[in-house]
Formats: C-alpha cells, sequence, structure tokens
C-alpha cells in the first residue's frame, strides 16, 4: 500500500515542574539517534507522568504528521521540531490526523502498530505551547494526530519506511471522530469492533453511551 517515512523518534528528556495535578510533566519529548526499541508500552526509556490520561497499550505511542507541523508553524510564525508536540514519532507521507481508526502501519523491518484514537488536548499541552486558547485552537483545527498500540514490538529509528498494510472498511478518520462523531460513525466503529475488523479501547464505549444520551438516540 502506501510508503512513508519517520523523520525522528521522540522520548523524554527530562521531567519538567507543572501546576498540574501530578507535579511534573513528561512532555518534553526531544529527538535521538540511532535505533529505539519498541515495546507494548511504547519507547524504550520513554514514560508517562500522569498514567491516568496517557500511555498505557492503546497509548504506546504518539505518532504526528510533518504536514500537520508546518501547517501550525505558519500559524504560529515558529519553528516546530519533532517532539515539541509530545510525540514520539514525527512521521511524513501518511496522515496521523486523518488516519482511519484500526488502520495498521509497519514501520522499518518488524514494528507493526494500530491506530487507535485521536489525542485530547490537555492543559499541560497548553501551557506547553504557551499559546492563548490552545486547547481550544488545536482542537477546533482537528488536526490532532493519533495514538498508537503496539501489535508487534521491534526496533525503529529515524529514516525508517512506513507502509500502511491495513486499512479498515469503516471509514472513520481520527480527525473525524475528534471533530464532529456522529451516530452513524458510532454504528460504523462499532460494527467493526464486533466482526473483529477492529479493536476498539473500552473509553470509545463509554463515549458511544454520552453520544446516545447527548443525540437521544
Amino acid at each position: 500500500m502506501d510508503t512513508a517515512s519517520l523523520l525522528a523518534v521522540c522520548r523524554v528528556h527530562q521531567l519538567l515542574p507543572d501546576p498540574g495535578s501530578v507535579g511534573v510533566t513528561a512532555i518534553d519529548k526531544r529527538p535521538v539517534d540511532g535505533p529505539v526499541r519498541v515495546h507494548k508500552l511504547g519507547l524504550h526509556g520513554d514514560i508517562q507522568a500522569s498514567r491516568i490520561h496517557h500511555g498505557g497499550e492503546d497509548q504506546a505511542l504518539y505518532a504526528y504528521s510533518q504536514d500537520d507541523a508546518d501547517y501550525w508553524a505558519a500559524e504560529l510564525h515558529r519553528e516546530l521540531p519533532p517532539g515539541v508536540f509530545g510525540e514520539n514519532l514525527r512521521i511524513t507521507g501518511i496522515s496521523a490526523s486523518n488516519a482511519i481508526i484500526g488502520e495498521r502501519w509497519k514501520i522499518g523491518l518488524d514494528v507493526e502498530v494500530e491506530v487507535t484514537s485521536p489525542r485530547v488536548p490537555c492543559a499541560t499541552f497548553q501551557r506547553r505551547m504557551d499559546v492563548p486558547h490552545w486547547v481550544k485552537r488545536f482542537g477546533e483545527a482537528g488536526r490532532v494526530g493519533a495514538y498508537l498500540r503496539v501489535i508487534r514490538t521491534g526496533t525503529i529509528q529515524a529514516g525508517d519506511h512506513i507502509h500502511r498494510i491495513f486499512v479498515p472498511t469503516h471509514g472513520v478518520t481520527i480527525g473525524q471522530w475528534f471533530s464532529d462523531p456522529t451516530v452513524e460513525d458510532m454504528e460504523a466503529l462499532r460494527d467493526a469492533d464486533a466482526d473483529g475488523e477492529i479493536r476498539l479501547q473500552p473509553e470509545y464505549h463509554e463515549y458511544f453511551e454520552k453520544l446516545q444520551r447527548r443525540l437521544g438516540v
């Protein structure tokens, strides 16, 4: 299928003080040289300060596309190097924000990942970017990037090719689900999950119930 590439592999550089509930944040991700081992919980040597809202097997990696970074660089009139969004993978030639939920990528020779869910911007991210109303602005643009589940572990490094090896038929994208989820989208995802085409993380089913109550269906 499609071929893209990995521009940078980023992991935590240092924990920074943060006024949030945890007291520190691991959002300061920076590129690392050479091969990096990928396990079920993410990159070797990377951490998440808030395990309640980040990490776990369903959010093992966070990918952000260079096209989206370029959009924000033009909007904010500043350079936005790999890692600045807190991403583990800066990618090019493939859109994380427009990926189909449940699609799978092969990175390098042996790592396989699955697109699980959109990134939900938070106050820590706003403090990191130091942009007024950043959470609202980032969310409204829909360029949120995607969390990934690790299906097959291995080693990756900058320059590796990314191959899109499986695309579900339901058609619901990360950005679509984040920005404007509909009942039709919900039913398509639920059916795909029930049929075994994709495996939704538990939070989706909780959101389905909220969406149904909100829309009165």
